[in-house]
């Protein structure tokens, strides 16, 4: 049995290590500049945004100041007085020739109220490439550049997943350790190796392709839009790739709270939008395989403390050295933070298969076994 234990978490930790070389090798470098391409086309990018976040100046500022030719800026606001119109026209003041539209109002196509912000926007878009970007996105210069890029012969839509930067406190740093070396690199290896999943934070479409097949619309047949786009480009032979480098959110402060709202939330809708794929991620992080260690060490008869050591630093080694040569964040904290990632990650997985209330940027939904609903009370989120 103890032979077993250990082929087991031998086993974990080789696909740990195989996930980080697989990422490793098709990420470039954060700051690295984007590949080549041929031609500018010009490119709409609808960017739904609700509220003041931590970030909202340097965010929208990054909007207006891409080094594209020909592109518009279409802002969707669900509720004509909400304070970032104001933030919104404050900054385009200062860049009168970047084309802009604020859209206002609210359709409502789906549960998701992101999608349902979104919806003005793909059909006021007077461009055939259009970009749908969250607005807590740090977009560099060169950010259109990047996505039509990873456009290929057969894509269906091209998307980057959140990098996150600037942590303020451990919390945040916590959430760094998830979205990074965790999150992303997965994404990054699976996309490799043919198993591409679409990531909403911001998301490429050729919108006669996607228009074709149903529009903007068709994005509701999951309630998130991006586990609808990620079937729907299946369906029709295509295939979900990301950029070459994935694209910065900055964070600031965390609280336990925020993380394990967010975590639980994302956990919620893979689970429920993905059951096959998402069951198998209670195998991942350092705990799976350091409990089936302890096990073969215990039966064994073997000092279970450096066996315990040694699967740590199989794991965690090979992340940092991930992170370091990538240039995402990390710094004395962030072994601390990926230990306590690990420990809230199984209890996130167990979690989600629990009906429940969550909130999605001030909206209150319930989450059921294979069900979600809007419901009609907003809720104020931090």
């Amino acid at each position: 049995m103890e032979t077993a234990f250990a082929l087991a978490a031998g086993a974990l930790v080789l696909a740990n290590l195989a996930s980080i070389l697989i990422a490793g090798r098709r990420m470039q470098k954060n700051g690295a500049p984007a590949p080549e391409i041929a031609g500018t086309p010009p490119v709409s990018i609808v960017v739904p945004v609700r509220g003041i976040e931590n970030f909202t100046g340097e965010t929208l500022e990054a909007a207006f100041r891409l080094n594209w030719p020909d592109y518009e800026l279409l802002f969707c606001v669900a509720d004509a007085d909400d304070p970032v119109i104001e933030a919104i026209n404050d900054v385009a003041t200062a860049y009168p020739r970047v084309d802009m539209r604020i859209l206002t109002g609210d359709d409502r196509i789906s549960a998701n109220p992101k999608l349902n912000n979104c919806v003005k926007g793909w059909e006021a878009a007077r461009h055939d490439w259009v970009v749908l970007a969250d607005s807590n996105v740090l977009m560099p210069p060169d950010y259109i550049q990047h996505l039509l890029a990873g456009w290929r012969r057969d894509s269906g839509v091209v998307c980057s997943t959140p990098l996150g930067s600037r942590p303020d406190g451990f919390w945040a740093e916590v959430e760094c350790m998830f979205l990074n070396t965790q999150q992303a690199r997965w994404q990054y290896a699976g996309e490799a190796i043919g198993l591409g999943f679409a990531q909403g934070k911001s998301m490429l479409w050729h919108k006669p392709m996607l228009d074709s097949v149903g529009g903007i619309q068709a994005l509701n047949a999951e309630i998130a839009e991006d586990a609808a786009a990620t079937k729907l480009v299946r369906e029709i032979g295509r295939h979900v790739h990301l950029v070459s480098a994935p694209f910065e959110q900055p964070l600031g402060r965390r609280s336990v709270e925020d993380v394990w709202s967010r975590q639980a939330r994302w956990a919620r809708l893979r689970r429920v939008t993905f059951p096959a794929f998402f069951t198998p991620e209670i195998a991942l992080g350092a705990f799976p395989p350091m409990l089936l260690a302890l096990a073969a060490a215990v039966l064994a008869g073997v000092a279970p403390l450096p066996v315990l050591g040694l699967v740590a630093a199989a794991i965690y080694l090979p992340e940092m050295a991930l992170a370091a040569a990538k240039g995402w964040r990390l710094s004395l904290l962030s072994l601390p933070a990926m230990m306590v990632r690990d420990a809230m990650m199984p209890m996130i997985w167990l979690k989600s298969w629990v009906s429940g209330t969550i909130d999605w940027r001030g909206n209150t939904m319930t989450i059921g076994t294979g069900v979600c609903e809007l419901n009609e009370t907003p809720v104020h989120s931090a």
